[in-house]
């Protein structure tokens, strides 16, 4: 990995706690996940009329396939997939987008927490029914939860979802971390819930991908195309307000 670690005056003792609390977290995460950190940068003092910025650290991480052609991708591109979900969903929207953006909550709560030997195994279980072949179409759990990373599935597919599974907003916009969905032939999810099995790890169906819609359990469905719009055409509706 890399990082930049942004942070206000460390002059001050409560900037200089966020800045060592944060190295001591990703020391833990790159010792638990086999990380090495190659570089990185720190900017300091970032702060306007007294008031830091939030405790910022950047990280990017780069990691090497053997075989190109075996690199999993999001898309949900064909019908008559079974979707599976990886990992157990608790309902946390503490800092989540779906309080900040939906609710419009001032006190966003805490964070999701961080299980970093859950999150080594759901990777390792991850990579190895990529590299086994039972699948290539798989995507993280994160910024907006649940149902926005299947909204981004269906979106770079441009194949719908038929959702078997109900849930309250925790459950579909909640920001649990080391969730992972993963779509397969159903040819071959008998070995991966067998795997799955073997290895003591949460798996739920989800559903099936089908049509053009993303449809829930109830009937009630949204069109790609309105995700389209209204995930791509934001930007060109802002811009042209603004020139107005």
């Amino acid at each position: 990995i890399t990082n930049c670690l942004n942070f206000g005056n460390p002059e001050r003792p409560d900037i200089m706690g966020q800045f060592v609390g944060c190295l001591e977290g990703m020391n833990a995460a790159c010792i638990a996940l086999d990380y090495p950190v190659i570089s990185g940068n720190v900017s300091l003092y970032n702060e306007t009329n007294g008031t830091g910025i939030h405790p910022t650290p950047a990280i990017g991480g780069v990691g090497l396939i053997d075989d190109y052609r075996q690199a999993a991708h999001i898309a949900l591109d064909r019908p008559h997939l079974d979707v599976f979900l990886i990992g157990h969903r608790s309902g946390h929207l503490g800092c989540s987008i779906f309080l900040r953006d939906i609710l419009g909550a001032s006190e966003l709560g805490p964070p999701p927490p961080v299980d970093l030997a859950r999150e080594r195994q759901h990777g390792d279980f991850v990579r190895a029914c990529i590299a086994d072949g039972l699948s290539q179409i798989v995507h993280d759990i994160s910024d907006g939860g649940l149902l926005v990373a299947l909204a981004e599935m269906c979106l770079a597919g441009d194949c719908g979802i038929e959702l078997s599974m109900s849930g309250d907003h925790g459950f579909w916009f909640g920001e649990d971390q080391g969730g992972y969905i993963l779509a397969l032939d159903p040819q071959n999810s008998d070995a991966f819930k067998m795997r799955a099995q073997e290895a003591s790890l949460p798996i739920s169906l989800l559903g099936q991908s089908a049509g053009k819609q993303l449809t829930f359990d109830d009937g009630v469905s949204i069109s790609i195309e309105s995700l389209r719009s209204g995930h791509e055409g934001w930007m060109p509706r802002y811009m042209g307000a603004a020139e107005a």
